[in-house]
């Protein structure tokens, strides 16, 4: 999403060139959207970075002197120095300078979390270093819920994955409370309207996901990994039909369920013990399914899909051939005739394609990657 306003203007620009969009119109639009904004450019990446820096700087520099203080200004520091992040937060919101806004916030959420653990450390509370990450991620998601940061919904997001991790036990220990909390971060991004909370949500829950099958049954729970995946796809893809207008939310969640259902497909065939028949019965639903996914993508331009099919589809292809290295004359006629069929449903691609564009004045230009 980082490149969606120049796309867009490239779009415009060539709408114009169609006639589909007038001269003063293509005008008027262009301007909009400089009022708006790139929503990140290089000054915004660079302003939340050195927030970040200039807080664990800050914070070094207190636990360095830490035994030189006494227990009030430790305190009285601290909370200074989070205090002064939301100060300059609402300076920076007063100015319309809203990255800069939530770089504060950063900065204050840093200087929080790291309060945090030197708080704990003075007073020599006995508790567990997760229970500190899950007070920082409170303090971030409500930060981000009543200021309006993104930012902070985001990291909030992050330190909830941590924390997950934290709990974990492998195997068999699923820290559950991580989808609640999932949940209200998620629910604040909907609240924001924030597109890139979409894939920041979808990736943190298909990486839970994916570790259920590492987590549950012995390890050995790829399988049911792999039906939720399938139901992702198939509530994704109904989802899309149905209501077109939620595109933005449909389309990543076919990407992400896509990537859940390919991961639990190598861990079926790579990682657990498989005979050779279940391993070409694998391995032949992998391909079509990515060779589907590669279809259904260059059919409704959802470039996500394709890229994941060609991405999987090379990993399957090398992770087949490092298995089964072994068998020389095996591996050169898997892929003699994987190379065939493929080959053949290029072909007959190309001539759907040529036919349709043909019959429609060049669509097929469209459908490029």
């Amino acid at each position: 999403m980082f490149g969606h306003g120049k796309r867009l203007r490239e779009d415009i620009r060539r709408w114009h060139r169609e006639g589909w969009v007038t001269a003063n119109g293509e005008t008027q639009i262009l301007q909009e959207l400089s009022r708006r904004g790139s929503g990140v450019s290089l000054a915004s990446a660079l302003g939340i970075l050195a927030s970040v820096l200039l807080a664990f700087a800050l914070m070094s520099f207190v636990a360095a002197h830490w035994n030189e203080m006494s227990r009030g200004f430790r305190l009285s520091l601290l909370l200074s120095l989070v205090a002064a992040g939301y100060a300059a937060a609402g300076f920076f919101e007063t100015r319309g300078r809203e990255i800069f806004s939530d770089a504060a916030i950063l900065f204050a959420l840093a200087a929080f979390g790291a309060s945090i653990m030197l708080i704990s450390q003075m007073f020599h509370i006995d508790g567990s270093p997760p229970d500190g990450v899950l007070a920082w991620w409170l303090g971030a998601f409500i930060a981000g819920v009543l200021l309006h940061s993104n930012a902070a919904l985001a990291l909030a997001m992050v330190l909830v994955v941590v924390w997950t991790g934290m709990e974990t036990d492998f195997p068999g220990g699923v820290h559950w409370p991580f989808l609640p909390a999932w949940a209200a971060i998620t629910a604040g991004f909907a609240w924001h309207r924030w597109t890139p909370g979409v894939y920041i949500s979808g990736l943190a829950l298909t990486g839970f996901v994916v570790s259920l099958g590492y987590l549950l049954g012995l390890g050995n729970w790829h399988a049911g990994v792999a039906a939720i995946g399938l139901v992702a796809i198939i509530a994704a893809l109904v989802a899309s039909k149905l209501a077109p207008e939620y595109d933005a939310v449909s389309a990543p969640a076919l990407g992400f369920a896509i990537a859940t259902v390919g991961c639990a497909s190598i861990a079926l065939q790579f990682f657990e013990k498989t005979t050779t028949s279940e391993l070409i019965l694998y391995a032949a639903l992998t391909l079509a399914g990515l060779l589907a996914a590669i279809g259904y993508g260059l059919a409704n331009h959802h470039r996500g899909a394709i890229w994941l099919g060609y991405i999987g589809f090379s990993i399957e292809v090398l992770s087949l051939y490092w298995k089964t290295v072994g068998t020389i004359l095996d591996t050169s006629l898997f892929f003699l005739v994987a190379g065939l069929i493929v080959a053949g449903l290029a072909f007959m691609a190309w001539r759907l394609a040529h036919r349709f564009d043909g019959s429609n004045g060049g669509i097929e230009r469209g459908a490029r990657i």
